[in-house]
């Protein structure tokens, strides 16, 4: 959700992210883009309470007054990036794609420790499910196999999100 300012060096020239991760029960992760906008608006604002208790002191996210043409502008902020490898944003989709039912970040990291920052979320009315359950399982094992970081921080997994906000921030 942030920003980064950093040149894309957190990753080897020549990496090639993923386009398409399978998720049991018939679900699947891909790079979210802007003409996700009207799913991700009922995703984030359906589930913002819970959303901005996890993000919020972090990243200011979702804003409550976010409007569609926020959301549009940031979901392509996040397909720009990922075009120059500078952070990665997947959704979580139904086999359809008629709903939007979480993300995974994926971001070079602002606190010592770790080659990357990673944080996932579903919907409210996917918590406590199995795809949550089958989320959680998979995150970090995809990342062992597909991505090329030795030490990937779970972050609101691995430590609580105050413990990384607690943390020094890397120089710029």
């Amino acid at each position: 959700m942030s920003s980064h300012g950093t040149a894309p060096t957190w990753l080897p020239a020549g990496f090639r992210h993923p386009t398409r991760v399978e998720v049991p029960f018939g679900h699947h992760l891909r790079p979210i883009r802007a003409e996700d906008t009207d799913l991700d608006m009922v995703a984030v604002m359906g589930s913002r309470e819970r959303l901005w208790s996890i993000y919020g002191a972090a990243w200011g996210w979702p804003p409550a007054d976010m409007t569609h043409e926020d959301d549009r502008a940031d979901l392509a902020r996040h397909a720009a990036e990922m075009e120059t490898h500078e952070s990665f944003n997947y959704a979580l989709f139904d086999t359809d794609e008629t709903a939007l039912l979480g993300c995974v970040y994926i971001d070079p990291p602002e606190k010592p420790g770790a080659d990357a920052e990673i944080s996932w979320w579903v919907v409210d009315e996917c918590v406590g499910t199995e795809l949550e359950a089958a989320l959680d399982d998979l995150v970090p094992r995809w990342i062992a196999e597909d991505w090329p970081l030795d030490r990937p921080r779970y972050v609101g997994r691995d430590l609580t999100w105050d413990a990384w906000m607690a943390l020094p921030d890397l120089p710029s």
